[in-house]
Parts: structure tokens; sequence; C-alpha cells
């Protein structure tokens, strides 16, 4: 397994940013945004997707202690409602931004699409990215081990739905508990909640 390297380019100070939560149908959809140490690498540092639920949750204690700046933000189902998810997810990444502690010189971003954050803070997206560039594989991490924990804790408000097991994916046993007892204040109602 070929490690990661921590970012993209070294001249400038760069964050990675990442979401996670875009195809849900209920809950926020979180992001990161994270700054590695230039010398960082970690054998398990990797897209979340391809790690196991016990292993995204070890790396992400060891991004937030060791990275040089991390931070998670998120967008409600309301406004995913309101300006839709690719605008969202967008809106997360830099609300993440905001966040950091330190200002990032520049900044990479999963995907292919986002929006300039500051003016003066040149970005590139990179399709893939998360299995690509360490700062990016970290956020990736946090903002999926964030966004699981609020929906684990959502899921004891709302135990019909089963997002113990789907994660408010759209899984059939999750639409058919919309069927059953219709969406809760979570759901985002501009989603095809039913098939």
């Amino acid at each position: 397994m070929k490690l990661l390297p921590p970012s993209f380019q070294q001249e400038l100070l760069e964050a990675g940013c990442d979401e996670a939560g875009r195809g849900c149908l209920a809950g926020p959809v979180f992001a990161a945004a994270v700054i590695l140490p230039p010398d960082f690498s970690h054998e398990w540092l990797n897209d979340s997707k391809a790690l196991s639920e016990s292993r995204r949750e070890k790396m992400r204690h060891i991004i937030e202690q060791k990275a040089l700046a991390w931070a998670v933000a998120s967008c409600s189902p309301q406004e995913i409602d309101e300006i839709n998810i690719l605008n969202a997810s967008i809106l997360a990444m830099h609300r993440a931004l905001d966040l950091l502690p330190i200002t990032p010189e520049m900044i990479v971003v999963d995907g292919n699409k986002f929006k300039p954050w500051r003016a003066d803070v040149p970005f590139s997206t990179i399709v893939k990215g998360d299995a690509k560039v360490g700062n990016i594989a970290a956020a990736s991490i946090l903002a999926k081990t964030h966004r699981d924990e609020y929906i684990l804790r959502a899921a004891n408000d709302y135990p019909a739905y089963g997002w113990d097991k789907n994660k408010a994916y759209p899984t059939a046993a999750h639409r058919a508990a919309i069927a059953a007892h219709g969406p809760t204040p979570l759901h985002r109602m501009t989603f095809k909640l039913l098939p």
C-alpha cells in the first residue's frame, strides 16, 4: 500500500477539504478541513470509504492529535433543501475553513466542484483526491466520523429508521420506514425519499 503525500504541493501551507453525507436522505452534510505537518504519513491514511469503521475511528484520533490544524462544520437539512446539496457541501467546507486556527495559503478539494473561499487563497479540485492526497484523505475521515457520530445520536431520537445501521443512506429499510412513519424533521425534503 503506497503512502499518500501529506499535501498536493509543498510551497504553500495547504488545507485539504472533503465532505460526507451528500447522498444521505437525512441529517446535515458534514465537511472537514485539515492541514497536515509536511512530514506526516500513516499506512492507513486513505479515502474514508476504503477503511473499516475501527480504523477510521483510530485515524480520526491520530489526525486530530497530529494535524497542524483541523476543523469540522456542517449544513443543516433545511439549508440543503434551500440551496441544494452541492452548494451546501461547498458552504460546509467554507465553514470548516473559517474555523481553522491557521489560515491556509492554498486549498485542495476532493471532486471537481468548488467556489473560492477567499479571493486571496487559490484552490485546486482533485477528482478522487481522497485517495491521492493525504490532507484530503484526512478531511474525508474527519467528515465521515463526525457525521456518523451525529447520526448515531440522532438514531436514538428516531429509532424506527435504522440509522444506527444505514447511517441515513437510502437503503430499502430506511425507505420502508419513511413510507410507514413519514419523514422526520431531519429528512431532506427535496430528496427522493420514496422510490
